[in-house]
């Protein structure tokens, strides 16, 4: 259709791929009571677990699928319900935790854990660290991504606390007004964006404890959400309108007093949204509580590009991604999902890009954040500012340890072979076209002219002479055709038919009778009356011999021999000659018309009709015998 265009992009035909039963984790008891999602990292799965006696959460091992034993070790320690769970970006075996209880825990997975054991009970795990501060429960925990070991946790007590975890002390406090429901540091971990019951959204300087912005969110009473865009100076938000309708935001955090381009209206379904954001990819992910779809859009000139949507007819309640260097690369895998099915079981969702490549595919494949921070604990509180460095996944493609690169490293476009360098050829004299000589054009004929050669012509289908000699027939183009039966006297003197009968006789009975029928004597000056016309087959497109002798014409010479007007007066002379024939034949003919008339009135009833039959053959027969 004209005026529509298909927006070019590499992650316009991301699909998502389910697991099959036997490759998810089955066997599990999903805590009822999370604030947010389950969270994992490229070695383990952390799930908060409906357990008896306190609150704890299981970790499961990523390579442990199938069908979970009974009785497993959990991390226990808290004294209500786990609410929430989070991975350090720097260490995949530590964790954070908070809960009803109004505590953060640290915890460490000891070294070679898993699931199985030959002991009759498991062995549950201990915290390693307890941060104490808040007077109501911890709804949420995130680790700084840039710093080493800095903690953020939110409590009902409408404050979030800096923690640093070495130290196990609350260094920086962040008042709200209302009780947090989602929070996100910003790449550089400087900066904070948080949303709250009273429908505002803040940006923070973290380490000076002000809110430098502060504007309305969105206007619906429900929950909503937001996540920094890595190292965009852009936040992403979701929520709901007025009419209960969910949203989704995209804000800047220099002048957020609106969001960019208006609220993009998703549907009406009452599930709070939760975004998750691909800093490599540039994608966005949507997943809502309660239902099975998961939406991804593309971020390109201030503008959330939709690009498909993962449906499922098994609703979610937590969903979890994992962090880029754990996924399948050799897939050409981009992001892999974990979700709750029925809280019985967890199903991966792995999101890949159809290609049939089989070599590393840099152009979907960015640098991403390893595991080195950028800065300790202690420098962060100081005031300092940077980017980790990155790791080229290229290196763990080809399966040897990361390759770490800066963290401005831009990866080298990929660049055509060139071309081998064109000498310069020197330019080819231009040939000179030979010019074309004039014309030499003579005069135009004159009328006699023309005359006399459609007369030379017309000679070449002259009839051959019935007495010619018979070595001319050879010559001659058409085959040889039988002279017509001469006629006998009795048939020459027969009287005509009257003309009523001749127009009685059909065209098929005239055609049979025309050799035994008398006909009438045309009145055609043609020399003689000539035979029904056959079929002829062409012998030599060559002119016949015996026509040109008929009408006494000199042999052809060749071209140039002699001149060509003494031929032409020839001809001229010639058909002057006949003019002047025909022309006394004519009027002989007439004058014995008027003969025969005048007697036929003349003579009455004294003259004897022999006599006057006798006298009318005699007549015809002059007049046929001039016509001849």
């Amino acid at each position: 259709m004209a005026g529509r265009f298909v927006r070019s992009s590499k992650y316009r035909h991301v699909f998502g791929r389910p697991t099959r039963k036997e490759q998810c984790y089955d066997n599990i008891r999903i805590s009822k009571n999370a604030w947010d999602t389950n969270l994992a990292n490229p070695h383990y799965l952390s799930v908060n677990w409906e357990a008896s006696g306190g609150g704890a959460f299981a970790v499961i091992p990523l390579n442990e699928k199938g069908r979970l034993p009974e009785q497993i070790p959990l991390f226990r320690g808290h004294t209500a319900v786990v609410l929430d769970t989070d991975w350090s970006p720097f260490n995949d075996s530590l964790l954070a935790s908070g809960s009803d209880d109004g505590k953060a825990f640290i915890w460490k997975v000891p070294e070679g854990f898993s699931l199985y054991s030959d002991a009759e009970e498991p062995v549950d795990v201990a915290p390693i660290r307890k941060l104490v501060g808040h007077s109501r429960k911890v709804g949420h925990v995130l680790f700084n991504p840039a710093a080493e070991n800095i903690l953020a946790t939110s409590s009902g007590d409408y404050s979030i606390k800096m923690w640093d975890v070495e130290t196990g002390s609350a260094r920086l406090t962040l008042r709200h007004t209302d009780i947090v429901q989602s929070l996100s540091w910003s790449a550089n971990g400087a900066l904070m964006v948080t949303t709250s019951r009273d429908k505002k959204l803040r940006i923070w300087d973290v380490r000076q404890e002000t809110a430098v912005q502060v504007v309305p969110g969105h206007a619906g009473a429900k929950n909503s959400r937001a996540v920094w865009m890595g190292e965009h100076d852009r936040v992403a938000t979701t929520g709901f309108s007025k009419m209960s309708d969910r949203q989704l935001g995209l804000w800047d955090i220099r002048s957020p007093q609106e969001p960019i381009g208006g609220f993009d209206m998703l549907d009406s379904i009452s599930g709070v949204c939760m975004p998750f954001w691909d800093d490599s990819t540039q994608c966005l992910y949507l997943a809502g509580k309660g239902d099975g779809n998961i939406r991804y859009y593309e971020y390109e000139h201030d503008k959330f590009e939709y690009l498909s949507e993962y449906k499922s007819a098994d609703p979610q309640r937590g969903v979890a991604f994992l962090p880029k260097r754990g996924l399948n690369i050799h897939e050409n895998e981009v992001m892999r999902a974990f979700k709750t099915v029925n809280d019985n079981y967890i199903e991966p969702i792995s999101f890949i890009v159809p290609r049939r490549a089989e070599v590393f595919q840099g152009d979907i494949y960015p640098p991403v954040t390893g595991t080195r921070p950028a800065m300790t604990s202690a420098e962060w509180f100081e005031g300092e500012d940077a980017l980790p460095p990155k790791i080229d996944l290229e290196s763990v493609y080809a399966g040897e340890e990361p390759a770490e690169v800066p963290s401005d490293y831009k990866p080298r476009p990929l660049t055509p072979p060139k071309a081998p360098a064109q000498t310069k050829k020197e330019p080819e004299p231009v040939k000179e076209m030979p010019q074309p000589s004039p014309a030499l054009r003579s005069p135009p004929p004159s009328m006699k002219e023309q005359t006399s050669s459609i007369a030379a012509l017309a000679s070449k289908f002259v009839d051959k002479d019935v007495d010619g000699p018979a070595d001319e027939d050879d010559s001659s183009s058409f085959e040889e055709v039988p002279n017509p039966v001469a006629r006998s006297e009795k048939q020459t003197h027969a009287a005509p038919l009257p003309q009523e009968k001749m127009e009685s006789v059909g065209p098929q009975k005239g055609l049979e009778d025309s050799s035994t029928q008398p006909t009438m004597p045309a009145m055609d000056p043609a020399p003689t009356a000539r035979p029904e016309p056959q079929m002829l087959k062409p012998r030599n497109l060559e002119p016949s011999s015996s026509a040109s002798a008929s009408l006494n014409l000199p042999p052809t010479p060749a071209i140039g021999t002699e001149p060509i007007q003494g031929y032409l007066q020839e001809i001229k002379e010639l058909l002057q000659q006949q003019n002047q024939t025909m022309v006394q034949q004519s009027a002989k003919i007439g004058e014995l018309t008027a003969e025969v008339d005048h007697l036929k009135t003349n003579l009455g009833s004294n003259v004897g009709i022999s006599d006057k039959d006798e006298r009318i053959r005699q007549l015809e027969k002059e007049l046929a015998g001039l016509r001849s």
